[in-house]
């Protein structure tokens, strides 16, 4: 099966996106190549520009303490596992705990290094990096893949706790939906909406059926409309029905 995620606001988009690079990041990390731990130390820049805002920790800790005490009003509630109900509540009070541990700017501590921000500086240029302009880093490079990946998780260890945040808070609002199949008859689907707010759209395919959802919505109206992929990858419409699984995701 192959998910597409959807988000209704940009607050959303920016969690999916951080995901989206803190995986890469731990993917890259655990690599040993030292073009493959180049690709880690860029990913980090990655996170620093999209996590630039300031209210970002604050807004994640608002969200946190707000699914706490949801998960709280459940604790009597007879039809509610308790083991699992507990895990969760105690990985929310890590997690949160950790965050506001973290003082300051989100990664102050990469900003505040002279030799990352000059790598950084020549990152943004086409094959900046090359030898003849970072020697330090190339020798750095050289160093064993051991001794590259202390060093990596020490530069990354700050931003930790905002990742852990981020991923858990997007962990949850995805179990909050409920899973519909439906048809997009010739292609299309539509669905009102109601004025229902909704954080995240969840589009659930078979691999097998080689189409591509295009997705757009707001309060009021859902619109997919699927294509497929010719020989030089052009989107091409599609006029059969196509299965697949729907779920609308809001805490």
């Amino acid at each position: 099966m192959i998910v597409y995620e959807y988000p209704f606001n940009e607050r959303i988009r920016t969690l999916l996106r951080l995901e989206d690079l803190c995986q890469k990041f731990k993917f890259f990390l655990h690599q040993e190549h030292p073009l493959q731990h180049h690709v880690a130390i860029s990913t980090i820049f990655e996170i620093l520009e999209v996590a630039g805002r300031a209210d970002l920790k604050s807004d994640l800790l608002q969200e946190i303490e707000r699914q706490k005490q949801t998960l709280l009003g459940f604790t009597s509630n007879p039809n509610v596992e308790v083991q699992k109900l507990e895990a969760i509540l105690s990985e929310l009070e890590r997690v949160s705990t950790a965050l506001i541990a973290s003082q300051g700017k989100t990664g102050q501590n990469v900003r505040d290094n002279e030799w990352l921000m000059s790598i950084r500086g020549r990152t943004i240029i086409p094959g900046g990096a090359c030898e003849f302009d970072l020697p330090s880093y190339y020798a750095w490079q050289q160093r064993s893949a051991q001794q590259r990946f202390s060093d990596i998780v020490g530069w990354f260890a700050p931003l930790a706790p905002l990742c852990d945040a981020l991923c858990l808070v997007l962990r949850l609002l995805r179990d909050s939906g409920c899973a519909v199949k439906t048809i997009a008859h010739a292609g299309n689907y539509q669905q009102m909406l109601q004025g229902r707010i909704y954080q995240m759209l969840r589009l659930t395919l078979n691999v097998d059926q080689e189409v591509i959802p295009e997705i757009s919505a707001n309060k009021y109206m859902l619109w997919v409309r699927f294509t497929s992929q010719d020989g030089d990858m052009k989107p091409k419409s599609l006029d059969e029905d196509v299965p697949f699984t729907l779920t609308l995701c809001n805490f």
